[in-house]
């Protein structure tokens, strides 16, 4: 009995570093998305491959909400279209290049492939005209000729990702200009791929960058139920050609599918997404999920457990918490910190973080802070009638 205890333990062992694997796997993430030619990510791998291989010119603007794929259909499209992988990109903007070294300064490369080079820009770092190349307007746009000309005559096409799209739209545009500008030359071949959270980020464009955009869209949204849960089974589901014994796969397989049919569970997964329906936050919820060690399988009452540790804790539990912790004398109704609470709201101090926590109750929805930690640490100490307590919770960001 123990020796068959022991082989069992070990085979739900190997099975859990399986399925570990997997959900940290980006790869097996996200292959679901190359499975049709009617997806974002087919329609993206079929554009950027048409202007490789006929060296033209060509535009597109990746646009929904976050939290919808626009950044995974982006991530498979750069590994998996553009094998073998020739080098990866460097944080510090150092250039492989050296045609393009004495130019590039902030800009994040990838040399995907032999023919082509991805450059990366993001508006929340590099929307300001002169700051993403550190030099002059004139000088980014000679800069911009001479690279996609270069690049041109070397039959290799630059693939320009523009994240937060909608922020290099602000000002004068000066530097979206001078990138389609340049690529109006017979001998640039270059992608230009606009990321955005905005639906209306191409209204943002002035004529001028308006005339020189192709205006190919596509349109992102949120994952259905359905889809999420495909998704989780997708994940869940071990390969029948695993090192594992057959038998125990089959089984272990025959009660996720049996646990994804029943009633409970449909009732977990729409708790799940009706806080957060990104992918992201799936695979926190898959990875929370305890398996048993004994019987090497999943039941409906690990999701049931999974689902209660990620659900947000209710504000005033927080703040009772605080309480405890620090023994603090200030304490304030209900009534008084919700109406403390929405006037942080009113100051546009803090906001909501995403729209979908709709059907949620005030005080589960998630926020996020709208200052910076320096400026909200400089505010407290200026401010000397606020309870030393938040100066406290300050100085320990680690406490929540």
């Amino acid at each position: 009995m123990a020796a068959a205890a022991a082989a069992a333990a070990s085979v739900a062992s190997q099975a859990q570093a399986v399925l570990r694997g997997r959900l940290c796997d980006q790869a097996v993430v996200h292959s679901a998305l190359r499975s049709s030619p009617d997806t974002n990510y087919s329609k993206l791998k079929y554009l950027v491959a048409s202007s490789v291989s006929e060296a033209c010119n060509n535009s597109v603007l990746l646009l929904g909400p976050r939290g919808c794929g626009k950044a995974a259909v982006r991530f498979s499209f750069l590994v998996y279209s553009s094998a073998p992988l020739s080098a990866v990109f460097s944080d510090a903007g150092v250039v492989f290049d050296e045609m393009c070294q004495w130019a590039i300064y902030d800009f994040t490369l990838w040399v995907v492939s032999a023919w082509t080079e991805v450059i990366r820009l993001n508006g929340m770092l590099h929307s300001d005209d002169n700051c993403a190349t550190k030099a002059s307007s004139d000088d980014n746009t000679e800069f911009m000729i001479d690279m996609l000309r270069e690049c041109g005559l070397a039959h290799k096409t630059i693939i320009f990702v523009l994240e937060e799209f909608d922020l290099f739209a602000q000002g004068k545009q000066r530097l979206l200009y001078s990138l389609l500008d340049a690529m109006q030359s017979l001998t640039s071949q270059a992608v230009v791929i606009g990321v955005s959270c905005r639906l209306d980020a191409d209204q943002l464009l002035e004529k001028r960058v308006r005339s020189r955009f192709s205006h190919r869209k596509l349109l992102f949204v949120p994952s259905s139920v359905d889809s999420l849960q495909r998704l989780m089974e997708h994940l869940l589901a071990l390969p029948e050609d695993s090192p594992l014994p057959t038998k125990y796969v089959r089984e272990y397989n025959a009660r996720i599918t049996s646990i994804f049919n029943d009633k409970k569970f449909k009732g977990i997964l729409s708790s799940l997404t009706d806080a957060d329906a990104t992918t992201s936050h799936i695979l926190r919820f898959l990875v929370v999920s305890y398996m048993d060690i004994d019987s090497g399988l999943l039941s409906m009452q690990s999701f049931m457990n999974a689902l209660s540790s990620m659900q947000r804790q209710p504000k005033m539990d927080e703040y009772k918490s605080v309480q405890d912790a620090y023994k603090t004398s200030d304490k304030y109704s209900h009534t008084v910190c919700f109406r403390a609470f929405e006037h942080l709201l009113d100051r546009e101090l803090i906001s909501f973080a995403d729209n979908k926590g709709r059907n949620q109750a005030l005080e589960y929805r998630p926020v996020k802070l709208l200052i910076s930690s320096r400026e909200l640490a400089e505010s407290l100490k200026l401010n000397t009638t606020c309870p030393a307590v938040l100066q406290k919770l300050l100085d320990r960001e680690r406490y929540m």
